[in-house]
């Protein structure tokens, strides 16, 4: 059936040949390459479920009178766009399933991102020719966090209206250009004018999903066109050597199976697992806030860095020159994301190596590379334990200030620590696998005869 069908196709358009190439593409046998896939699903559901949303959702502030499905809200002032969430919530046929597998699939998107870039970066698949590919990804993640910060943002609710609140505060600290950002941004004064809503509207769902999409269409024609990476898991596998499972028969149907698990896994969350209750949270205003209000996960690493940054400000001639958000808004994510950028560039520099790799590395393999990250993951995780202090204090009883300068000597001391112990764990794996390939080698070598007397 599938020969008849490359026949028919190629009697028509003579793209035979690209299909039987295309046929033979070879896939790695491993499971880390299928997080890719599951992103490149899940971004899939969320574009589908984005498409029924919108149909329903009023990206309007305008002020109206509550008298919908939810009971204790009946009476309420809220805005149009807060209305319309609770009314996909609680009218809409299939409307709370929708809206959080939309939410949920956000999550996995970003999560499976994330690995998929440690996977990356600690197996030196950024290496050339494959250096482009990797900016690529990371722009993606850039996008991505910024897609689901305006998402969350949409509802109007008490939850995204402080996270707005923060944002603005973040802009506002840009050195010299913050104030004419924000305002660029919101059009005036936090909460900004009636046309901020419909500016971010657009943004959520055509800007940013078209650059997204653009590049992760970019990203995987690049993956095809330079080939995957491969483990050395034998003899046989060579920079020059590609083995695996073809496309078809062999990968087509795990990618078939994974990306309708990723489907079922995502609709099931959607069904049975409560996701940003936002009728719970009630519509913002100005004047309000709550204590233990928590962004979703990915931004939680931000929060952190927000509070961890003492109370002070750069003042020059009583003009503040850089305030104090600027630190954990916007320097500690530049460094983060300015390293991952710069780490090729770095890499080749220090270590000379401008070859062309087909073949990932272990971890041990590279002890600094290794050693770095683990410890910039080291940096980045404490400052995500940090933004969940408040909650941390809500649940536990633990006293916030005291938690905050504990996270404060811990940023500095247990990176550190992280980086010597995963330096010397791999140089210690190094020379066991040495002493492994020497007694390899002496089993396998043929025994010398006896020795004659003299």
């Amino acid at each position: 059936m599938i020969r008849a069908s490359v026949r028919w196709l190629d009697r028509r358009t003579g793209t035979g040949p690209l299909v039987r190439s295309g046929l033979r593409y070879v896939f790695p046998d491993n499971w880390s390459f299928l997080l890719g896939e599951v992103a490149l699903y899940a971004f899939m559901v969320l574009v589908v479920t984005g498409i029924y949303l919108v149909f329903f959702f009023q990206d309007s502030t305008a002020t109206t009178t509550y008298h919908g499905a939810y009971g204790p809200l009946d009476g309420q002032q809220v805005s149009l766009a807060y209305q319309s969430v609770l009314d996909i919530s609680f009218s809409v046929r299939a409307g709370l399933l929708i809206r959080q597998t939309h939410h949920w699939a956000a999550d996995v998107f970003l999560a499976a991102i994330v690995l998929h870039l440690l996977r990356v970066f600690f197996t030196g698949a950024f290496r050339p020719p494959r250096t482009l590919t990797y900016y690529l990804g990371l722009t993606m993640l850039t996008f991505s966090l910024l897609e689901g910060y305006l998402g969350y943002s949409l509802g109007d609710d008490l939850l995204s209206g402080i996270g707005l609140a923060i944002g603005y505060g973040v802009a506002l600290s840009v050195p010299f250009v913050g104030a004419n950002l924000a305002s660029l941004i919101w059009g005036g004064p936090f909460p900004g004018t009636s046309a901020f809503w419909p500016r971010i509207y657009i943004i959520h769902v055509l800007v940013l999903p078209v650059l997204i999409g653009t590049l992760l269409v970019a990203h995987l024609a690049l993956v095809a066109a330079r080939h995957h990476t491969q483990f050395r898991e034998s003899s046989r596998h060579t920079e020059r050597r590609i083995i695996g499972v073809p496309a078809f028969p062999g990968q087509a149907p795990r990618s078939l199976a994974l990306m309708f698990a990723v489907f079922a896994v995502l609709f099931l969350l959607g069904g049975l697992v409560q996701v940003n209750p936002v009728w719970l949270w009630g519509p913002y205003h100005v004047g309000l806030s709550t204590n233990g209000a928590q962004p979703d996960w990915y931004l939680g690493w931000l929060i952190g860095a927000l509070r961890l940054v003492p109370g002070f400000d750069v003042v020059i001639d009583r003009r503040t020159v850089i305030p104090n958000p600027f630190w954990g808004g916007v320097l500690f994510p530049g460094i983060v994301f300015g390293l991952l950028f710069l780490w090729p560039t770095l890499e080749r520099r220090f270590t000379r190596d401008r070859a062309s790799h087909n073949l990932l590395q272990r971890p041990r393999e590279n002890p600094w590379r290794t050693a770095i990250g683990t410890a910039l993951l080291a940096w980045v995780f404490l400052v995500f334990m940090a933004g969940s202090a408040d909650r941390v204090d809500v649940l536990f009883g633990l006293d916030y200030a005291e938690q905050i300068s504990v996270y404060r000597i811990a940023i500095w001391v247990i990176p550190l620590i992280v980086l010597l112990v995963t330096r010397r764990i791999c140089t210690e794996l190094q020379a066991a696998d040495r002493v492994a390939s020497v007694r390899r080698s002496a089993l396998h070598s043929p025994k010398a005869g006896p020795k004659r007397g003299s």
